[in-house]
């Protein structure tokens, strides 16, 4: 019988280094580039990065995904796809912050309208947008029973050793996938493994921007800044429809998950648009041909 002991239990670093701190004073910059930022081709920030994103995909890189959450909205903004003209139902579901909207929703369309009867995943709204992230980190409990962790900051710094916290390293070994959904009531758009990162199937994951950032959340915005900084992202410019069935597997799946990740079953607030001057000026945007590259 094995014992069930979570290895990456209590491993987020409680150190006052990492608290969130002013992100200006006096006019300058107190903190290293933040998350989530406009992410459209063409996008720089005004920040001066010391490191450059990690361009590969993650798994060739040692890193696996070690947690899964999502926003209502998004956190970053893609012109034409998601961004300020986006719109969606008038129901939110939730009382966090909604971030920006894609351009899918069609109040005469009833795959946008017709409601699901959601049994894991909970505060949905079929019509909304979503963002999703995978954390993935080169220290996590890959390909056992404990890689995925709530908090995801247990399973990022889970294995002692791999991840240093010189901001030369954490770029590596640590990074984030973002893939944002307009929620529909059509199983024609249905998807079973998103437990298991961004979607690479035809056009999706096609167009990711790539930068480095940090942690986000409602905690922070354009005055309180994450310390969690730099970390890679990959993030599809594009938004896609998917079925609230897709979502609700997800759910379940988390479910599942030896370390419970109940708790993250319901959509987090989006943090609003970092504003240029604490974002980084190394966004790299690709488009995939054949291949996630």
């Amino acid at each position: 019988m094995f014992a069930n002991v979570n290895p990456c239990a209590g491993k987020k670093p409680t150190d006052d280094f990492f608290k969130d701190k002013a992100c200006m004073m006096d006019g300058i910059v107190q903190v290293m580039e933040q998350s989530g930022t406009d992410v459209s081709v063409g996008y720089k920030g005004n920040l001066e990065s010391i490191v450059e994103p990690q361009l590969e995909p993650f798994w060739t890189q040692g890193l696996c995904p070690v947690n899964v959450h999502f926003h209502v909205g998004t956190e970053h903004r893609s012109e034409g796809e998601y961004d300020e003209d986006g719109s969606g139902p008038d129901e939110v579901g939730t009382e966090e912050r909604l971030g920006f909207q894609c351009r899918h929703y069609d109040e005469s369309d009833p795959k946008f309208t017709t409601p699901y009867d959601w049994k894991y995943c909970s505060n949905m709204v079929v019509g909304q947008t979503y963002e999703i992230h995978w954390p993935h980190s080169a220290a996590g409990a890959c390909g056992t029973p404990n890689q995925y962790q709530t908090s995801f900051y247990d399973g990022v710094f889970c294995v002692d050793g791999i991840l240093s916290l010189d901001p030369l390293n954490t770029h590596l070994k640590a990074g984030v996938q973002a893939q944002v959904f307009t929620v529909v009531n059509d199983e024609d758009y249905y998807y079973p493994h998103l437990i298991k990162g961004m979607i690479i199937d035809d056009d999706k994951g096609t167009e990711v921007t790539k930068y480095t950032g940090s942690t986000t959340g409602t905690s922070r915005n354009n005055e309180v800044c994450s310390m969690y900084s730099p970390v890679t992202w990959h993030v599809d410019r594009k938004c896609h429809m998917i079925s609230a069935s897709s979502f609700d597997k997800m759910c379940a799946d988390m479910r599942s998950q030896r370390d419970d990740m109940s708790s993250e079953t319901e959509p987090e607030g989006a943090r609003e648009l970092v504003m240029d001057d604490i974002a980084s000026n190394n966004h790299v945007n690709r488009k995939r041909l054949l291949r996630y590259a």
